[in-house]
């Protein structure tokens, strides 16, 4: 196995001890297969963070653990390792372990493991649950700080929220869609997720108060549940629904995973028809393509790179601020294709 970099850096990233991971690098044998993977992607994440590897100073370790739609984790890898550079003249690694769809359980034994390995701090997106919070008060007690990302957990030993203003955002895709469709007895769609995670619990309010708010009548909300894993169960949820109701057109897409927003347009397109208004959450690639192509009427966005560089520093700064609980909401944007961030003129 090729490397540029020492055993210690390698172990380190990946939370390995110096010796099991030479054994892996010198393809000894009794390694389990899951320990090689380990190193392998160890040795992927440092070839990315090479930059900040080359820096002098001080080390900190961050993990980044996250039970999220894959497209949503690749994001925040992207925009944290973009982040890393700047956060000198602390050398700063973050390691990553995220898998779409894992309940509390995985998320549990993750930061367990994190806390056996050691670590400066945990970026944490997790559902909310008994033994993830109990897993946040074993890292507190041991002093290595937590901040929640784009999903809370209020109440809990975290040490502070990174994110967007979910409460917000929600009141906001209420607002545009009683604009393009004014009518309070047309009903909605509504894409939820499989988890229990608190960023839908309160962009779920914020939709419900203001719809009320807006229309002072409860509008007909019908949920279809996005499955993270298979894109035509949820295709097949939206031709069924729009079976029963085929005056159906508005959507708001909550908390879709990976191929979930094609996965209603092809359900629509399926009953010869297309969702209008059709608002979705985050500028991946995957919505900005479907917004440049007028797929979906706009996008409640807001600067990830921004909560990851938040996030960072919070942790940073935590063991100079032992007793500081910080929420840190980020403004919700609304992107049309014609000012889309970056976009050519």
């Amino acid at each position: 196995m090729r490397r540029r970099f020492s055993v210690r850096d390698i172990a380190v990233q990946a939370g390995l001890s110096e010796a099991t991971v030479d054994r892996v690098l010198h393809e000894r044998p009794g390694v389990r297969a899951g320990t090689v993977e380990q190193v392998r992607r160890a040795l992927a994440d440092l070839e990315r963070q090479q930059s900040q590897v080359r820096l002098t100073g001080r080390v900190v370790v961050l993990d980044v653990v996250m039970s999220a739609p894959r497209r949503f984790a690749d994001a925040v890898r992207t925009a944290l390792e973009a982040e890393l550079p700047a956060l000198h003249p602390a050398t700063v690694r973050a390691r990553f372990r995220t898998c779409a769809g894992a309940d509390g359980a995985w998320v549990a034994a993750e930061l367990d493991r994190v806390l056996r390995t050691g670590s400066h701090g945990v970026v944490l997106q997790a559902p909310d649950s008994p033994a993830v919070r109990a897993a946040v008060q074993r890292l507190a007690d041991a002093h290595v700080p937590v901040v929640t990302l784009a999903t809370d957990l209020p109440g809990s030993a975290r040490r502070g929220y990174v994110g967007a203003d979910n409460r917000g955002a929600g009141s906001t895709a209420a607002y545009l869609l009683t604009q393009w469709a004014p009518d309070p007895e047309e009903p909605v769609l509504v894409v939820r997720s499989r988890q229990h995670l608190d960023n839908e619990r309160e962009r779920s309010r914020g939709f419900e108060a203001t719809l009320a708010q807006l229309e002072g009548s409860v509008r007909p909300v019908v949920d279809v549940v996005d499955d993270d894993r298979d894109p035509a169960v949820l295709e097949d949820a939206v031709v069924a629904v729009l079976g029963e109701r085929p005056g159906l057109r508005a959507v708001y897409s909550m908390c879709a995973g990976a191929g979930g927003n094609p996965a209603v347009l092809r359900g629509f397109e399926r009953r010869g028809t297309r969702p209008v208004p059709f608002v979705v959450h985050d500028l991946d690639g995957e919505n900005a393509a479907m917004l440049a192509r007028g797929d979906v009427s706009a996008v409640l966005h807001h600067d990830l790179r921004t909560d990851c560089r938040r996030a960072c520093r919070l942790l940073l700064r935590a063991p100079l601020a032992r007793d500081e609980h910080v929420g840190t909401a980020s403004a919700i944007q609304v992107l049309t294709p014609f000012n889309v961030p970056g976009r050519e003129r």
